[in-house]
């Protein structure tokens, strides 16, 4: 067993995160933090967990780094970005492993951090060491990693259809749009006016037009794959459900294909990418035949599913994708990457 704490657990992130952790097979949840929970017992702020014992004894503490480090093997950080990273750093002085579920150490470049999210980067020092924890795509490295950046929803939404076909040459890196759908609990748990109930209920509304925050690292993943700088178009758009993203992408395949046999030519090389990429992946579904991609088929359960059409009439690739943002976007796959981490099935607990 690895003795596992969480620092902001009482966000939606990290109430999933206490959820598939109570429950691990290798994992003991020896503490969990929030400062205006503390004091209370994990019950009674979840009492969706109340028949679990652990839940019963396990009570919310104040976050402390330094002594967190030294009850925890491993630590994963439920919290705002710019906030992440002052933990961050005296765990990682203090011996522990740290899963970090923000944007804090996802981006390699400390100008685009603040670029992106107008202010200096807290510990640029640390960079360079931190693994992005997209397992489907850095396996080997999250295996002797000390600090994981688990990926945003929306980046998962979109690299997992989009790196293989890029790294195979089948797509061009330039033109690629993406429009994705979320879920209201992809905001946070926060009592601001545009989450409330009326404000968001019968109704769909895009947001965070043209440059959101997630585009920095969708870019910088891309670009890796692609071997030089891509630039999408991005749009994500806020609709009346708790959880899910619907993503749909448009891209133009590197051959021109106008004829029906050249169709078929380059929708064998497209299927057997996705094969080659994701056939033994326990977590990725690649759909067959006129099955397309749908929140309800993903909503709880760490799968990313995917399906792909070409459009003869626009000579466009359209991939569609659907995922829990809660759960593959957040702390699902930062549970498998821990698994990976520390050596145990990778499907442990997520199953």
């Amino acid at each position: 067993m690895t003795k596992v704490a969480i620092i902001g657990a009482s966000g939606y992130s990290g109430e999933e995160l206490v959820r598939l952790l109570l429950s691990h097979p290798h994992a003991e949840l020896v503490a969990v933090t929030s400062r205006q929970q503390a004091g209370q017992t994990v019950a009674q702020v979840f009492p969706k967990f109340a028949s679990h014992p652990r839940a019963r004894a396990l009570r919310f503490v104040e976050p402390n780094a330094e002594v967190l480090a030294k009850q925890a093997e491993v630590v994963f950080l439920a919290l705002p970005h710019g906030v992440a990273a002052e933990f961050a750093v005296p765990l990682l002085a203090g011996g522990a492993r740290v899963i970090d579920l923000s944007a804090d150490f996802r981006l390699k470049s400390a100008a685009i951090y603040q670029e992106f999210y107008a202010h200096d980067h807290p510990a640029p020092e640390l960079l360079a060491k931190s693994v992005y924890g997209l397992p489907e795509v850095h396996r080997a490295a999250i295996q002797g990693a000390t600090l994981i950046a688990s990926p945003g929803c929306y980046p998962t939404s979109i690299l997992l259809p989009t790196l293989p076909l890029l790294r195979a040459g089948l797509i061009k890196p330039q033109g690629i749009i993406a429009d994705s759908m979320s879920g209201v609990s992809g905001a946070g748990r926060k009592a601001e006016l545009d989450y409330l109930f009326v404000e968001c209920n019968e109704s769909v509304r895009p947001y965070g037009v043209p440059k959101h925050r997630h585009l920095s690292e969708i870019e910088e993943q891309l670009a890796l794959a692609a071997g030089g700088p891509v630039t999408i178009q991005f749009t994500p758009h806020l609709i009346p459900v708790n959880r899910g993203i619907l993503t749909t992408l448009y891209l133009a395949p590197a051959k021109h294909f106008a004829t029906a046999d050249e169709a078929a030519a380059l929708g064998a090389q497209i299927a057997a990418c996705y094969a080659a990429a994701y056939a033994n992946e326990p977590f990725v579904r690649v759909l067959e035949g006129k099955a397309l991609p749908d929140t309800k088929n993903v909503v709880g359960t760490n799968v990313l599913e995917l399906a792909w059409r070409l459009d003869a009439r626009t000579g466009r690739l359209i991939v569609m994708s659907a995922e829990d943002n809660i759960v593959k976007g957040a702390s699902g796959q930062a549970v498998q990457s821990f698994n990976i981490m520390c050596g145990y099935p990778e499907t442990a607990g997520l199953l």
